[in-house]
């Protein structure tokens, strides 16, 4: 692969955060892979986030908001996926505090409804296990489950 130099790599990262939102980690990583040195990364970093290209803060609220409503993913798995984006503390705690426990239920409700229907238990005990097994790999907090689990019952 041809080496890129500091004003291709600007351009390149800059039409790709144009198109959607990326975090400072993955466009040092980019950079890292291209074989950018380390000063023309910090550079080309230091325009993209003057230059509002790259923002944390906006990409944490566009990937909790898309992970919650259309992945399906609690407040567990959406945290773990931003520590591992390098997403400062600060940040993820401000964005994760944002979503109200009810979009929470508003989401897992639905799910554990289908998956009920799927599962094939001898007993309400052993039902509920797979239940609250099915959320918590989906990264739902233990209170959130135990509230949906409880609804769902009620509701039959």
């Amino acid at each position: 692969m041809k080496q890129k130099t500091e004003q291709d790599a600007y351009l390149t990262l800059a039409a790709l955060c144009a198109q959607s939102e990326h975090c400072q980690w993955e466009m040092t990583e980019k950079m890292r892979r291209w074989e950018l040195d380390e000063t023309a990364q910090a550079r080309v970093m230091e325009r993209l986030t003057k230059e509002r290209y790259v923002d944390d803060e906006r990409y944490a609220r566009a990937f909790v908001k898309d992970k919650v409503r259309y992945n399906k993913w609690g407040r567990r798995k959406v945290e773990q996926a931003l520590w591992q984006k390098h997403i400062d503390e600060d940040i993820r705690q401000q964005v994760l505090d944002e979503v109200s426990d009810d979009e929470y239920l508003d989401v897992l409700r639905p799910l554990l409804k289908q998956k009920r229907k799927g599962i094939k238990a001898q007993s309400e005990y052993e039902l509920n296990q797979k239940l609250l097994r099915f959320a918590v790999g989906r990264g739902f907090t233990f209170d959130i489950i135990r509230q949906c689990i409880d609804g769902v019952e009620d509701e039959e």
